[in-house]
């Protein structure tokens, strides 16, 4: 298994910056795809922020395109989120999400990190 521990939430104003990361520990071998999703109050789905995928691609939300920087350090084993002109609406729970492979694809969640954007 695989367990993800989030940090770099808080309260921040609006147009100010922000760097979430996310450290995997564990089976980190069995990884095959890393991301960022974002939950916001009183929605049951999460959305995929940015992320790379099992194919190898990145990929980034609509909404943060050209705001948000995703990275990844295979070596470290940590992922990192830098969110640049924030805006109230980026306000959310933000989750780092991997997808392991065994003889199926396992998903794992972190516990989540609160961002929160005044305006």
């Amino acid at each position: 298994q695989v367990q993800l521990v989030e940090s770099g939430g808080g309260l921040v104003q609006a147009g100010r910056s922000l760097t979430l990361s996310c450290t995997a520990s564990g089976s980190v071998d069995r990884i095959k795809a890393m991301g960022w999703y974002r939950q916001t109050p009183g929605e049951k789905q999460r959305e995929l922020v940015a992320g790379f995928t099992t194919g190898g691609e990145l990929r980034y939300s609509d909404s943060v395109k050209g705001r948000f920087t995703i990275s990844r350090d295979i070596a470290k084993n940590t992922m990192s989120l830098r969110m640049n002109s924030l805006k109230p609406e980026d306000t959310a729970v933000y989750y780092c999400n991997t997808v392991l492979q065994y003889e199926g694809y396992l998903e794992v969640w972190g516990q989540g990190t609160l961002v929160t954007v005044s305006s």
